[in-house]
């Protein structure tokens, strides 16, 4: 007789218990999510287009930047950067996931922690928030792109 059979009913439970658990851990890594329409968003400025003022060196101007837009699995992300005498004076996302509630509530808290958190550094070296992860690495790369424009 095959070992789940009529002797151990509750391992039969156990065993049905951790495959239902287990199941529902995994399902949200299924949540469907589309792809950014390209045809019908109006194209990234360009760091030419982008910037405002000042000289390309890094001089005293005040100089506002677009970062290139990041595609991550949730949705793009863009930031735009102020920069004045060589220093980085605000940090804004242009654009960032916001398909459904969850994705504005990730947005919410995280995008406000990786302003603080550029205009602290200086740089685009800064960490990543946690339970926003594609949020914050396209955010990285797209501050990066758009300092690298700035030549910071």
């Amino acid at each position: 007789m095959h070992a789940l059979k009529r002797n151990r009913p509750l391992r039969r439970i156990v065993l049905a218990s951790a495959a239902t658990v287990s199941a529902m851990v995994l399902l949200p890594a299924l949540k469907p999510h589309t792809a950014p329409a390209t045809g019908s968003t109006a194209p990234a400025p360009s760091a030419a287009a982008g910037a405002t003022g000042g000289s390309a060196n890094g001089g005293t101007g005040t100089r506002t930047v677009t970062g290139d837009t990041v595609p991550t699995r949730w949705g793009p992300v863009q930031v735009r950067v102020t920069v004045e005498g060589g220093r980085i004076t605000d940090v804004t996302a242009v654009r960032y996931p916001t398909d459904n509630p969850r994705d504005r509530e990730i947005a919410g808290y995280a995008l406000p922690e990786l302003r603080r958190e550029a205009l602290a550094a200086q740089s685009a070296r800064i960490d990543t928030v946690s339970g926003a992860t594609y949020t914050s690495r396209g955010y990285q790369r797209s501050l990066q792109s758009a300092l690298d424009s700035a030549g910071l």
